[in-house]
């Protein structure tokens, strides 16, 4: 019997990167695995491609020498309780590679078609105040408080956020797993979005494992990213940051008077109103989550510093276990294009009908197998009849 001559330290590694610390986990699959670490014994071809597969990384990965470095190809400002993310998992890397793919299609096919740029990607700085980028922002999304609490649902809110960064330009993309694959759920403590910068093809990226009011943050966090030009993955976070890099807390600042203006807030306040009772009708209100009510209302001095941390700690507890009991689900073409955007789908489903792209590759990038799925598509954007 052939075996695979694979150093073991490439087989702990690989375990490893997948976020499996116990070689237990997978002794179920392959019981040979600490022989096959502590280097026993080595695996077969059929085995290691199993094992590879099992642990999401490349095979040709595991016949290097040493296993291989993989930086994140953009900034990472992801933090996790003020501590900084050292390994990124596959999930994050492959999600991003994904992306990045989709992005250089569309690049290409926006200055084919001669798409205008969008010009408001790179139109900001970090020297600008926050307050006044929002308000460009608003405006270029036609971005309105009142038509977001005339929304029934934060989902509802949610997408016509989306949709009118669509209409911008901005390539959204959302999903709480890796690709199509429902086995690989996306961790929101890892990263909760990602921004891709490019004047033709501006794109975010979502964690759809997220809470429907913690997406809408999110989505403003990584568009506040596109206005300053740089792409970057972070978990967004409400939270008022001190040490942190500059870029984030400038980022955090704008999302929060985008989404909750200091201007539309303090008239809604109620003196004597008990907290609980107005994070929860702020909330609504406003369609975003109580810890971004939570901020807005120490950044409207309605609430002191140790009121404030005391809060924070208990409702960040209390949504966490709400994010671990919700369910996914839905719609099957409204959950693939929204993994993909509606923009990007009818890009690719126009130009693979005419010739310019081919079925196998649409189908990848848009995470399909049969031809009757790619017309529903099709359908579905308005690209066919």
């Amino acid at each position: 019997m052939t075996r695979a001559p694979v150093r073991p330290e490439l087989i702990r590694w690989a375990r490893e990167r997948a976020g499996i610390h116990d070689a237990a986990d997978l002794m179920g699959r392959f019981p040979k695995l600490a022989e096959w670490e502590t280097g026993e014994t080595q695996p077969t071809l059929k085995q290691l491609e199993a094992f590879a597969q099992a642990v999401h990384v490349p095979i040709g990965y595991l016949f290097l020498p040493e296993p291989p470095q993989e930086p994140l190809p953009i900034p990472d400002f992801r933090t996790h309780d003020g501590r900084g993310v050292r390994r990124a998992s596959p999930d994050l890397l492959d999600m991003i590679f994904a992306c990045q793919e989709r992005q250089g299609w569309y690049r290409d096919f926006a200055a084919v078609v001669r798409m205008p740029e969008a010009g408001f990607v790179g139109s900001a700085s970090l020297d600008d105040p926050p307050q006044d980028v929002a308000a460009r922002m608003a405006e270029t999304l036609g971005f309105d408080v009142a038509d977001r609490a005339a929304c029934r649902t934060w989902e509802e809110a949610l997408r016509l956020f989306i949709a009118q960064a669509d209409a911008a330009g901005v390539l959204v993309m959302v999903s709480g797993v890796v690709l199509s694959n429902n086995r690989r759920a996306l961790d929101p403590e890892e990263f909760r979005g990602f921004a891709l910068a490019d004047s033709r093809a501006p794109l975010v990226f979502i964690n759809g494992a997220d809470t429907k009011s913690g997406q809408m943050f999110t989505l403003a966090h990584e568009m506040a990213h596109l206005w300053l030009g740089s792409s970057a993955v972070s978990d967004a976070s409400a939270a008022p940051l001190n040490g942190y890099a500059r870029e984030e807390v400038w980022c955090n600042a704008v999302a929060a008077e985008l989404l909750v203006p200091l201007d539309a807030l303090r008239p809604a306040i109620q003196q004597g109103e008990p907290l609980d009772e107005a994070m929860q009708r702020l909330a609504r209100q406003f369609k975003v989550s109580t810890l971004v009510i939570l901020r807005r209302l120490l950044d409207a001095d309605a609430l002191d510093r140790p009121g404030f941390d005391r809060a924070w700690a208990a409702e960040r507890a209390r949504l966490r276990e709400l994010v671990r009991a919700g369910a996914g689900g839905g719609d099957f073409y409204r959950t693939t294009l929204s993994r993909v955007s509606r923009r990007f789908a009818r890009a690719l489903v126009e130009s693979t009908l005419e010739g310019q792209t081919l079925y196998r590759d649409a189908f990848r990038m848009l995470g399909v197998k049969k031809t009757e799925t790619f017309h529903n598509i099709g359908r579905e954007v308005g690209a066919m009849g």
